[in-house]
C-alpha cells in the first residue's frame, strides 16, 4: 500500500505521445482529477510520483507537474464557493435567472473543460481498453451517488439542523451527477474510438471519429430541442402536495422556462417530483418582483413560476458533452506540441514574445485560436436570438463558455507554465489538488450544516452565525461588502487547508 501523493500520471509535459508509466493505466481516479497512488505497490507509487513531473531542458535536471491545470482546478471551485455563498447579496454574480450568463454560469463549462483536458493526458496510451472501461464505469458511479447523497435533498440546507429525503422526492440531477456522466462518455470515446498518432498537421485527422462524436451529439441535442412538441403538464405546488397546477403548452422550439424540450425530456425520463424543487427562473421578471434577485411573486405571476425544473437534467447534459470534448481537444495539443525549455520568470523583461513563441508556438496558438473563435460564434449566435442559456445548456451557451475555459486555460498555462510565476496562484494549486473533497466540505456546505448542529441554547447560536454576525457584519456596515469578505476569507481558509493536507501527504482517493 504506497503513499497517498498527489499523482497526475496523465499531466506530464515530458511524456511522448503514446508513451505511458506503469502508473497511467491506474491514474485516473475522479472527474476532479486528482489522482492518488495510494493502491499502486512501492514501485508503481515512485513511478507515480516521478510523473508529477515535468521535463525542464533534459537530463537530470528537476521535473514538476503542469500545476496551471490544478490552478484553473482550484480557481473553478473558488468561483463555486464565492457565488454560491455571495450571490444572494450580488445577483450580478449569481446565476443568470434564464438568459444571459453570469460569473457563477461559467463554473460548470470550467470544470467539464478540466475534466476533458486531464483525460486527454491520462490516456495517453491505454494498455487494457476493457480494464479501463470497468474503472471508468465505476469511478462514475461513485461519484454519480455522492452527487446523489450531496444534492439529492439529504441535506436541508444552512439553519435547519434536520436531515433525511423522502425517496419518492429525491432529485437525481446535480453538479457531480453531470459530471459523472459526461466523463464516462468522454472517457469510453477515448479509450475506444480508433485514433492514429501522426504529424501535427494531421492532427485533426488524428481524432476524426471523435468530431464525428461530437457533431452526432449536438444534432440529436438540437434536434430534440427544437423538434420534440411539448404538451400541457402538470405539477403539484411544492408545499402542497394535494394541489395540482396544469401548465398549458402544446408548442415546439419553445425555449422559454414553462415549455422547453429540456425541461420535458427530464419529467418523461426522471419524473416531475425528481426535479429541483427551486429552479433559476424563480427570479425572472415573471416570478419575482426583485429580479433578479429572490422576492416575492407579482401579482400576475403564471403559474409555472412555482413549477420544477432541473438545471443539470438530461438533454442538457447531452450538450454538455460538447465542452468536455473541447477540453480533451485542448489535452491533445498539450500531448502532442512537445515543450524543451522552460526558462524562469524573470526572462519575460528580456527576449519574452520571441521565446515564448520559439518553444510554445504551437500550444500557444492552438490555445488561443479555438479559444477566441469559440468566444466570437457564442456571442454572435446569442446576437442574432440564439440565447446563452445555462438551464437549458444552449449551442451559443457551450460555444461562448468552452471559448472562455480555453482562453482562462491559456493565460494560466502562460503565467504558470511558461514564465513559471507559482508565488500569487499557490493557494488556488493546493485547492485544485483536493478539489474533491473542498467541494464536497465546502461548496456544498457539508462541514458548516455539521458544525452548525454544535449550538449553544437555540439552533442559531452557533460558531458559524457568530462568526459571520459578530466578526464581519460588525466590522463592516455594508451587508453586502460583509458578506463578500466573509465568503472570501473562507476560501482562503479553505485554501491554508488544501496546503496543509498537501504538505501531510493527504489526498481524497476517489
Amino acid at each position: 500500500m504506497g503513499r497517498f501523493g498527489v499523482i497526475g500520471a496523465g499531466e506530464r509535459l515530458d511524456a511522448k505521445p503514446g508513451e505511458a508509466t506503469a502508473s497511467e493505466s491506474e491514474a485516473l481516479k475522479e472527474p476532479f482529477l486528482v489522482i492518488d497512488a495510494g493502491d499502486a505497490n512501492s514501485e508503481d507509487a515512485a513511478l507515480a510520483e516521478a510523473s508529477t513531473e515535468r521535463e525542464i531542458g533534459g537530463g537530470d535536471r528537476p521535473k514538476e507537474r503542469l500545476a496551471s491545470l490544478d490552478v484553473f482546478r482550484g480557481l473553478s471551485i473558488a468561483m463555486m464557493i464565492l457565488v454560491d455563498n455571495a450571490g444572494g447579496e450580488w445577483p450580478a454574480i449569481n446565476h443568470s435567472p434564464w438568459n444571459g450568463v453570469t460569473l457563477a454560469d461559467l463554473v460548470m463549462p470550467f470544470f467539464l473543460f478540466i475534466v476533458g483536458v486531464a483525460l486527454a493526458l491520462v490516456y495517453k496510451k491505454i494498455p487494457s481498453k476493457l480494464d479501463s472501461t470497468r474503472k471508468a464505469i465505476l469511478r462514475s458511479l461513485k461519484l454519480f451517488f455522492l452527487g446523489v447523497f450531496l444534492q439529492g435533498g439529504y441535506f436541508h440546507g444552512e439553519n435547519d439542523l434536520s436531515y433525511g429525503v423522502d425517496l419518492t422526492l429525491i432529485r437525481w440531477c446535480g453538479i457531480l451527477q453531470r459530471i459523472a456522466f459526461v466523463y464516462l462518455v468522454v472517457a469510453l470515446c477515448e479509450v475506444w474510438l480508433p485514433r492514429v498518432q501522426g504529424s501535427y498537421f494531421g492532427f485533426m485527422q488524428n481524432y476524426l471519429f471523435h468530431w464525428i462524436f461530437v457533431v452526432v451529439t449536438l444534432t440529436v441535442y438540437l434536434s430534440l430541442l427544437y423538434g420534440l412538441k411539448v404538451p400541457d403538464w402538470q405539477f403539484e405546488l411544492p408545499n402542497n402536495r394535494n394541489i395540482t397546477m396544469t401548465v398549458t403548452c402544446g408548442t415546439r422550439s419553445n425555449l422559454d422556462p414553462p415549455c422547453n424540450a429540456v425541461g420535458y425530456v427530464d419529467r418523461q425520463i426522471l419524473g416531475v417530483n425528481h426535479l429541483d424543487q427551486r429552479p433559476v427562473f424563480i427570479r425572472t421578471e415573471s416570478c419575482s418582483i426583485n429580479s433578479p434577485d429572490y422576492g416575492p411573486l407579482p401579482a400576475d405571476a403564471p403559474v409555472w413560476c412555482h413549477a420544477p425544473f432541473d438545471p443539470e437534467g438530461i438533454l442538457s447534459s447531452v450538450s454538455a458533452i460538447v465542452t468536455c470534448f473541447i477540453g480533451l481537444h485542448y489535452g491533445h495539443f498539450i500531448v502532442q506540441c512537445k515543450v524543451l525549455v522552460i526558462r524562469p520568470w524573470f526572462y519575460i523583461l528580456a527576449d519574452a514574445w520571441e521565446w515564448m513563441f520559439q518553444e510554445h508556438k504551437q500550444r500557444i496558438i492552438n490555445f488561443i485560436v479555438p479559444a477566441f473563435i469559440l468566444l466570437a460564434l457564442g456571442y454572435v449566435l446569442h446576437l442574432l436570438g440564439i440565447k446563452m442559456n445555462k438551464p437549458l445548456y444552449s449551442f451559443s451557451y457551450m460555444c461562448f463558455t468552452a471559448g472562455a475555459a480555453g482562453a482562462v486555460f491559456c493565460l494560466l498555462y502562460i503565467l504558470v507554465d511558461v514564465y513559471d510565476i507559482r508565488y500569487p496562484t499557490l493557494l488556488l494549486e493546493w485547492m485544485g489538488m483536493n478539489s474533491l473533497i473542498i467541494y464536497t466540505l465546502a461548496a456544498t456546505d457539508v462541514l458548516v450544516d455539521f458544525i452548525q448542529g454544535f449550538y449553544w441554547k437555540q439552533p442559531q447560536k452557533n460558531l458559524v452565525t457568530f462568526t459571520r454576525e459578530h466578526v464581519f457584519f460588525a466590522m463592516i456596515p455594508s451587508q453586502r461588502w460583509a458578506m463578500l469578505v466573509y465568503v472570501l476569507f473562507g476560501i482562503c481558509c479553505w485554501c491554508v487547508i488544501a496546503g496543509a493536507l498537501k504538505a501531510k501527504g493527504i489526498f481524497w482517493k476517489f
